[in-house]
């Protein structure tokens, strides 16, 4: 189970579940040290933000959760399906999911309504930046055929957990977008005021919810934070609702040798 830990100094979502060896969870906005309009946690290196600010917000970010700075992979996202392997820290690439077996070494992908998505394994974790261009693509089940092979393990022993992100209750897209997922995903609201009277959400998370147990993973194994960005802007950065210029939140992950 997910919950947000608000009394900290650097406030998280994390598991109440996470096993010895693990470290994960999803950034805030809160905590940090960057100035309006990304204030104060802002994680993007990608915004007009002082650089020194992100870099500061980073390193408290992954001291938070007891992890080293200095071991730090992330990717280059571009809203694919490409699944990079890490294994060591820096820009593995240009790609929108990170796959490790090296204990210590901390992935992290970026999102500011996207889904981030972390994987793990016995032997491995994953990282995934899922936007809805990436999830019509398939970079969750994509991710996770990559860790299971890295870990030589099978889908039914992989856990999902799912970070704040844009929701169906905030989430209108066009008819183009909606017709690349399954209708279970995609619902209509009221629209007041237009003709058609009805307006089309998306549910990322479900659409990748789906794809994960068609792959192998059980439904028990998936585990969501539930939090909607674009409702909540005390507490997240939302690219839809501030119109572009906005920071980013992270989904973290890492195994480590020893749990403190």
């Amino acid at each position: 189970m997910w919950t947000l830990d608000s009394r900290s100094a650097v406030p998280a979502w994390r598991s109440d579940t996470v096993p010895p060896g693990l470290r994960m969870g999803f950034s805030t906005r809160r905590g940090g040290v960057s100035h309006a309009p990304y204030d104060t946690l802002n994680l993007g290196r990608s915004t007009a933000d002082d650089p020194a600010a992100v870099m500061e917000n980073r390193s408290r970010l992954l001291a938070a959760f007891g992890l080293d700075p200095e071991q730090l992979a992330t990717a280059g996202q571009v809203h694919g399906a490409g699944v990079l392997r890490a294994d060591g820290p820096g820009l593995a690439g240009d790609g929108d999911a990170l796959v490790t077996t090296r204990p210590g070494l901390a992935l992290a992908v970026t999102a500011a309504d996207c889904l981030p998505v972390l994987l793990a394994a016995p032997g491995g974790v994953a990282a995934i930046h899922a936007g809805w261009r990436g999830a019509a693509a398939g970079v969750a089940e994509a991710a996770l055929r990559a860790l299971t092979a890295a870990a030589g393990c099978d889908a039914g022993q992989v856990t999902a957990h799912f970070g704040p992100c844009i929701r169906d209750c905030c989430y209108e897209v066009g008819p183009e977008v909606a017709a690349q997922f399954p209708a279970a995903a995609v619902h209509r609201r009221a629209a007041p005021g237009r003709d058609d009277r009805a307006a089309l959400h998306l549910s990322v998370p479900e659409s990748v919810r789906r794809r994960l147990v068609e792959a192998g993973m059980s439904p028990e194994a998936i585990h969501d934070s539930g939090a909607c960005t674009a409702c909540d802007p005390e507490w997240y950065f939302s690219h839809r609702r501030d119109r572009g210029v906005t920071g980013r939140q992270w989904g973290v992950i890492a195994r480590v040798l020893t749990d403190r």
